[in-house]
């Protein structure tokens, strides 16, 4: 597929290039966190909270709403699932990245999506995004053979467990706190994910 930049026009629907912080020392300490084969998800790391981007980031980004600061790091090509929260998230990227995104409003009724209405855009290392709430999206892609790590900025608690079952509407796709998801039947998801995506689960 047709792989896009962030600073392309078409990304405009899904976020924007946030070009007001020098995101240099985030990076550097990325580099400290895990690479592994697969694809790893913690969503707070205290190394990157303790960096005075945290406060900007809480002040500029989420009107001082108390953040989390953890990373997505590994080797990736899958699309496999697809996800939203009800707020923007902020990736930074430490090595060169593909994002595959689309748009909560192409969910269907009975919450099906298009594999084929999802883009890619390659996310330069160094590069912050923030992504609207409506953007769909799930772990990076690499670049490549090559790793990546990346720095996922959410509202604090986002992604933890649980505190009780969630079903029946779009409730059925909550499976964490602020995390709807909807997966492919390739993905290799969790049993009781719901299984939405409908054709194939994209590769780049």
């Amino acid at each position: 597929m047709e792989i896009k930049k962030v600073t392309d026009a078409a990304f405009r629907k899904y976020g924007r290039v946030i070009s007001e912080f020098d995101f240099s020392e985030l990076v550097a300490k990325l580099a400290e966190t895990p690479l592994p084969d697969g694809v790893v998800y913690e969503p707070s790391e205290e190394i990157l909270e303790a960096l005075p981007v945290k406060e900007k980031l809480e002040t500029a980004y989420y009107g001082e709403l108390p953040i989390q600061i953890g990373y997505c790091n590994g080797h990736n090509h899958l699309l496999n699932a697809v996800e939203y929260h009800r707020s923007s998230e902020v990736d930074i990227a430490a090595d060169d990245l593909i994002l595959l995104l689309g748009s909560q409003q192409d969910i269907t009724d009975d919450y099906t999506y298009e594999t084929s209405k999802i883009e890619a855009f390659l996310c330069p290392k160094g590069t912050g995004v923030e992504l609207y709430a409506t953007t769909l999206h799930y772990a990076p892609c690499s670049v490549g053979d090559n790793g990546f790590r990346c720095a996922i900025v959410l509202p604090k608690d986002t992604n933890l467990p649980l505190d009780k079952k969630h079903e029946g509407y779009e409730d059925g796709l909550i499976t964490a706190k602020n995390k709807w998801l909807i997966g492919h039947a390739e993905g290799g998801l969790d049993a009781g994910a719901h299984i939405g995506l409908i054709g194939e689960n994209i590769s780049v």
